[in-house]
Protein backbone atom coordinates (compact mmCIF):
# COMPACT_ATOMS: atom_id res chain seq x y z
CA UNK A 1 0.00 0.00 0.00
CA UNK A 2 3.03 2.13 1.04
CA UNK A 3 6.66 1.55 -0.86
CA UNK A 4 9.23 4.20 0.09
CA UNK A 5 12.19 3.41 -1.61
CA UNK A 6 15.59 4.73 -1.08
CA UNK A 7 14.56 7.89 -0.02
CA UNK A 8 16.67 11.11 0.80
CA UNK A 9 16.04 14.78 1.67
CA UNK A 10 19.21 17.08 2.31
CA UNK A 11 18.35 20.44 3.52
CA UNK A 12 21.07 23.46 2.72
CA UNK A 13 23.01 21.25 0.62
CA UNK A 14 26.44 22.28 0.34
CA UNK A 15 26.65 24.87 2.68
CA UNK A 16 27.86 24.84 6.12
CA UNK A 17 24.93 23.95 7.75
CA UNK A 18 24.22 20.84 5.93
CA UNK A 19 21.64 18.50 7.22
CA UNK A 20 20.91 15.04 5.95
CA UNK A 21 17.22 14.82 6.97
CA UNK A 22 16.39 11.39 5.02
CA UNK A 23 19.41 9.11 4.00
CA UNK A 24 18.39 6.20 1.40
CA UNK A 25 15.44 5.06 3.09
CA UNK A 26 13.10 2.44 2.53
CA UNK A 27 9.97 0.94 4.16
CA UNK A 28 7.15 -0.85 2.86
CA UNK A 29 3.32 -0.82 3.95
CA UNK A 30 1.11 -3.90 3.70
CA UNK A 31 -2.59 -3.10 2.98
CA UNK A 32 -3.54 -2.53 6.73
CA UNK A 33 -0.39 -2.35 8.20
CA UNK A 34 0.45 0.35 11.29
CA UNK A 35 3.88 1.40 11.97
CA UNK A 36 5.32 3.37 14.83
CA UNK A 37 7.92 5.19 14.46
CA UNK A 38 10.32 6.35 17.66
CA UNK A 39 13.73 8.17 17.51
CA UNK A 40 15.23 11.48 19.31
CA UNK A 41 14.69 15.10 17.94
CA UNK A 42 16.06 15.55 14.55
CA UNK A 43 16.10 11.68 13.72
CA UNK A 44 13.91 12.69 10.51
CA UNK A 45 10.88 11.19 11.55
CA UNK A 46 8.38 14.36 10.05
CA UNK A 47 10.53 14.91 7.50
CA UNK A 48 9.45 11.32 6.51
CA UNK A 49 5.98 12.36 7.14
CA UNK A 50 6.29 15.20 5.08
CA UNK A 51 8.16 13.92 2.40
CA UNK A 52 5.02 11.18 1.98
CA UNK A 53 2.33 13.77 2.74
CA UNK A 54 4.15 15.85 -0.30
CA UNK A 55 4.63 18.77 2.14
CA UNK A 56 8.69 18.30 1.16
CA UNK A 57 9.70 16.89 -2.01
CA UNK A 58 12.54 14.48 -1.71
CA UNK A 59 15.88 14.45 -3.55
CA UNK A 60 16.12 10.79 -4.10
CA UNK A 61 14.15 7.95 -4.55
CA UNK A 62 10.71 6.80 -5.33
CA UNK A 63 7.18 6.97 -3.15
CA UNK A 64 4.30 4.87 -4.12
CA UNK A 65 1.02 4.81 -2.64
CA UNK A 66 -1.25 1.55 -3.81
CA UNK A 67 0.91 1.05 -6.50
CA UNK A 68 0.87 4.43 -8.10
CA UNK A 69 4.11 6.61 -7.55
CA UNK A 70 3.36 10.27 -6.28
CA UNK A 71 6.33 11.51 -5.36
CA UNK A 72 6.31 13.43 -8.26
CA UNK A 73 2.54 14.59 -7.33
CA UNK A 74 2.44 18.35 -5.30
CA UNK A 75 0.41 18.03 -2.21
CA UNK A 76 -2.72 18.79 -2.95
CA UNK A 77 -2.95 15.78 -5.58
CA UNK A 78 -1.81 13.40 -2.99
CA UNK A 79 -4.54 14.46 -0.69
CA UNK A 80 -7.41 12.47 -2.10
CA UNK A 81 -5.46 9.61 -1.08
CA UNK A 82 -3.84 10.71 2.36
CA UNK A 83 -5.29 11.66 5.46
CA UNK A 84 -3.18 13.32 8.47
CA UNK A 85 -3.59 14.77 11.75
CA UNK A 86 -0.80 16.48 13.44
CA UNK A 87 0.34 17.70 16.77
CA UNK A 88 -1.37 20.89 16.79
CA UNK A 89 -4.68 20.19 17.66
CA UNK A 90 -5.55 23.80 15.45
CA UNK A 91 -4.08 22.30 12.44
CA UNK A 92 -6.06 19.70 11.05
CA UNK A 93 -9.72 21.82 11.31
CA UNK A 94 -10.88 25.48 10.74
CA UNK A 95 -12.20 27.59 13.68
CA UNK A 96 -14.35 30.17 11.89
CA UNK A 97 -16.74 27.00 10.44
CA UNK A 98 -18.82 24.73 11.94
CA UNK A 99 -18.77 21.03 13.39
CA UNK A 100 -20.45 20.11 10.63
CA UNK A 101 -18.68 22.44 7.93
CA UNK A 102 -15.49 20.85 8.85
CA UNK A 103 -16.69 17.89 8.08
CA UNK A 104 -18.12 19.14 4.80
CA UNK A 105 -14.79 19.97 3.17
CA UNK A 106 -12.73 16.87 4.68
CA UNK A 107 -15.71 14.55 2.89
CA UNK A 108 -15.29 16.78 -0.67
CA UNK A 109 -11.51 15.42 -0.91
CA UNK A 110 -12.88 12.70 -2.94
CA UNK A 111 -15.61 14.58 -4.92
CA UNK A 112 -15.41 17.26 -7.68
CA UNK A 113 -14.95 20.76 -6.33
CA UNK A 114 -17.54 23.51 -6.91
CA UNK A 115 -18.32 26.70 -5.83
CA UNK A 116 -21.72 25.75 -4.44
CA UNK A 117 -21.32 25.27 -0.16
CA UNK A 118 -24.46 23.12 1.24
CA UNK A 119 -24.63 20.62 3.75
CA UNK A 120 -27.92 18.04 2.63
CA UNK A 121 -30.02 16.56 5.40
CA UNK A 122 -28.51 12.67 4.60
CA UNK A 123 -25.14 14.41 4.64
CA UNK A 124 -25.92 15.65 8.06
CA UNK A 125 -27.18 12.59 9.50
CA UNK A 126 -24.54 10.96 7.77
CA UNK A 127 -22.01 13.65 10.21
CA UNK A 128 -24.30 12.72 12.92
CA UNK A 129 -23.46 8.61 13.02
CA UNK A 130 -19.65 9.49 12.30
CA UNK A 131 -19.64 12.18 15.18
CA UNK A 132 -21.46 9.48 17.64
CA UNK A 133 -18.56 7.40 17.40
CA UNK A 134 -16.23 10.06 19.36
CA UNK A 135 -18.67 9.66 22.49
CA UNK A 136 -17.97 13.65 22.82
CA UNK A 137 -21.66 14.55 22.20
CA UNK A 138 -20.59 16.69 19.04
CA UNK A 139 -23.07 15.19 17.46
CA UNK A 140 -25.12 17.70 19.26
CA UNK A 141 -22.60 20.49 18.35
CA UNK A 142 -22.80 20.41 14.65
CA UNK A 143 -23.54 23.90 13.97
CA UNK A 144 -20.92 25.02 16.40
CA UNK A 145 -17.84 26.89 15.24
CA UNK A 146 -14.99 24.14 15.68
CA UNK A 147 -12.65 27.28 17.05
CA UNK A 148 -15.14 27.04 20.59
CA UNK A 149 -13.75 23.55 21.14
CA UNK A 150 -11.31 21.81 23.19
CA UNK A 151 -8.28 21.09 22.15
CA UNK A 152 -8.97 17.39 23.07
CA UNK A 153 -12.10 17.50 20.69
CA UNK A 154 -10.45 19.66 17.90
CA UNK A 155 -7.66 17.02 17.86
CA UNK A 156 -10.59 13.79 18.09
CA UNK A 157 -12.60 15.85 14.96
CA UNK A 158 -9.02 16.07 13.34
CA UNK A 159 -8.41 12.50 13.48
CA UNK A 160 -11.92 11.64 12.53
CA UNK A 161 -11.88 13.96 9.00
CA UNK A 162 -8.84 12.33 8.70
CA UNK A 163 -10.45 8.87 8.80
CA UNK A 164 -13.96 8.76 7.51
CA UNK A 165 -13.43 9.00 3.78
CA UNK A 166 -11.24 5.97 4.24
CA UNK A 167 -7.72 7.39 2.42
CA UNK A 168 -5.42 4.82 1.16
CA UNK A 169 -2.65 6.17 3.69
CA UNK A 170 -3.08 7.80 7.41
CA UNK A 171 -0.33 9.91 9.21
CA UNK A 172 0.08 10.82 12.30
CA UNK A 173 2.33 13.19 13.41
CA UNK A 174 2.62 12.94 17.70
CA UNK A 175 -1.14 14.07 17.17
CA UNK A 176 -1.35 13.51 21.18
CA UNK A 177 1.86 14.93 22.23
CA UNK A 178 -0.24 18.34 22.70
CA UNK A 179 -2.73 16.99 25.16
CA UNK A 180 -2.70 16.39 28.74
CA UNK A 181 -2.45 12.79 29.56
CA UNK A 182 -6.48 12.37 29.76
CA UNK A 183 -6.89 13.67 26.11
CA UNK A 184 -3.76 12.05 24.97
CA UNK A 185 -5.16 8.55 26.52
CA UNK A 186 -8.75 9.30 24.64
CA UNK A 187 -6.99 10.73 21.39
CA UNK A 188 -5.35 7.37 21.48
CA UNK A 189 -7.99 4.91 22.25
CA UNK A 190 -9.95 6.72 19.25
CA UNK A 191 -6.95 6.28 17.27
CA UNK A 192 -7.13 2.29 18.08
CA UNK A 193 -11.05 2.23 17.32
CA UNK A 194 -10.96 4.03 14.21
CA UNK A 195 -7.48 2.68 12.52
CA UNK A 196 -9.12 -0.93 13.34
CA UNK A 197 -12.74 -0.42 12.05
CA UNK A 198 -11.45 1.16 8.55
CA UNK A 199 -8.94 -1.75 8.38
CA UNK A 200 -6.32 2.05 7.72
CA UNK A 201 -2.86 1.54 6.63
CA UNK A 202 -1.08 3.39 8.68
CA UNK A 203 2.31 5.46 9.81
CA UNK A 204 2.01 7.22 12.99
CA UNK A 205 5.28 8.72 14.78
CA UNK A 206 5.50 9.43 18.48
CA UNK A 207 8.22 9.93 21.21
CA UNK A 208 5.84 8.06 23.64
CA UNK A 209 7.62 4.92 23.67
CA UNK A 210 4.76 2.88 25.70
CA UNK A 211 2.17 4.14 23.22
CA UNK A 212 4.86 2.91 20.09
CA UNK A 213 4.32 -0.37 21.69
CA UNK A 214 0.54 -0.33 22.36
CA UNK A 215 -0.30 0.47 19.33
CA UNK A 216 -0.19 -0.80 15.76
CA UNK A 217 1.62 -3.47 14.51
CA UNK A 218 4.98 -3.16 13.74
CA UNK A 219 7.62 -0.25 15.36
CA UNK A 220 10.42 1.01 13.95
CA UNK A 221 13.26 3.49 15.67
CA UNK A 222 15.03 6.21 13.39
CA UNK A 223 18.11 8.22 13.95
CA UNK A 224 19.96 10.35 11.09
CA UNK A 225 17.10 9.79 8.74
CA UNK A 226 17.92 6.13 8.43
CA UNK A 227 15.95 2.95 10.11
CA UNK A 228 18.10 1.51 13.08
CA UNK A 229 15.86 -1.21 14.20
CA UNK A 230 12.39 -2.83 13.44
CA UNK A 231 10.18 -5.15 15.31
CA UNK A 232 7.71 -7.54 13.25
CA UNK A 233 4.18 -7.81 14.82
CA UNK A 234 5.65 -11.36 16.81
CA UNK A 235 8.83 -9.25 18.41
CA UNK A 236 6.61 -5.91 18.95
CA UNK A 237 4.48 -8.56 21.05
CA UNK A 238 7.13 -8.92 23.91
CA UNK A 239 8.85 -5.50 23.81
CA UNK A 240 9.41 -3.10 26.77
CA UNK A 241 10.84 0.54 26.80
CA UNK A 242 13.34 -1.00 29.21
CA UNK A 243 14.38 -3.33 25.27
CA UNK A 244 14.14 -0.61 23.17
CA UNK A 245 16.46 1.70 25.57
CA UNK A 246 18.30 -0.94 25.24
CA UNK A 247 18.64 -1.27 21.69
CA UNK A 248 18.86 2.61 21.25
CA UNK A 249 22.11 2.07 23.47
CA UNK A 250 23.58 -0.94 21.77
CA UNK A 251 23.59 1.43 18.22
CA UNK A 252 24.03 4.71 19.21
CA UNK A 253 26.68 3.94 22.43
CA UNK A 254 27.13 6.65 24.83
CA UNK A 255 25.29 9.35 22.50
CA UNK A 256 22.68 7.21 24.03
CA UNK A 257 22.71 8.87 27.16
CA UNK A 258 22.00 12.56 26.10
CA UNK A 259 19.46 11.67 23.75
CA UNK A 260 17.52 9.28 26.27
CA UNK A 261 15.42 11.52 27.47
CA UNK A 262 14.63 12.95 24.10
CA UNK A 263 13.55 9.21 23.09
CA UNK A 264 11.22 8.58 26.53
CA UNK A 265 9.52 12.52 26.31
Amino acid sequence: MLNIHNVSKVFNEGSVDEKVAIDHLTLDLQAGDFVTIIGSNGAGKSTLMNCVSGALPTDEGTIEIDGRRVDTLPEYKRSGVIGRVFQDPMAGTSPSLTIEENLAVAFSRHQKRTFRFAVSRSRQQQFKEHLETLHLNLENRMTTKVGMLSGGERQALSLLMATFTNPSILLLDEHTAALDPARAELITQLTKELVSANELTTLMVTHNMQQAIDLGNRLIMMDQGKIIFEASEEEKKQLTITDLLHEFKQIKGSQALSDRMLLEA
